[in-house]
């Protein structure tokens, strides 16, 4: 049987809301962020019970270091549950190095897939593990901030964290 655990952590951005199976985080809800309803269900087969394992200690401490400017990438296992196209856009958002910043357009030709910034955007919207996948780090094709469930200010705020200049408008490198 899986153990599904989840701990609140409280952090310079607000409480953040952490979830892990065995197998590595799979739930990361920024402050202020609803989860979707019946996500655990539908990935899960049931809730997050409170507790820790090793992966919610191993990321707590993670982030931590992140926030705290200590930590430029993570090196957790992760337990993403999503479509195929999801995941492979998620694992693409990987990629893109601290302190830089990629549009909606470049992630879709970065999979192949020129034409679909739509459904990146899309897919981009619902990743369930924020900053540990830095979907903040993708702007419009103008280098503008859109979308981040997170909000706008936390967006800025996460990249102005990364070293990234963003005055009025991100920019794209």
């Amino acid at each position: 049987m899986r153990t599904l655990c989840c701990q609140p952590l409280n952090t310079s951005l607000g409480t953040i809301l952490l979830a892990a199976s065995d197998q590595g985080l799979c739930r990361l809800l920024l402050p202020g962020e609803a989860d979707c309803p019946g996500w655990f269900d539908r990935h899960f087969g049931g809730p997050a019970a409170p507790g820790w394992n090793p992966v919610l200690r191993r990321a707590t401490a993670q982030l931590g270091q992140f926030l705290a400017g200590e930590r430029r990438e993570f090196d957790l296992e992760l337990d993403l549950r999503g479509t195929p196209f999801q995941i492979e856009v998620w694992t693409r958002l990987r990629s893109i190095p601290f302190g830089e910043t990629r549009s909606y357009g470049e992630v879709a030709a970065g999979i192949g897939r020129p034409g679909s910034s739509r459904a990146v955007g899309a897919a981009t919207g619902r990743n369930p593990l924020p900053v540990v996948v830095p979907c903040h780090r993708v702007v419009g094709s103008d280098g503008r901030l859109v979308g981040y469930a997170g909000g706008l200010d936390l967006k800025r705020l996460l990249l102005e964290l990364e070293g990234i200049d963003v005055p009025g408008h991100a920019t794209v490198r």
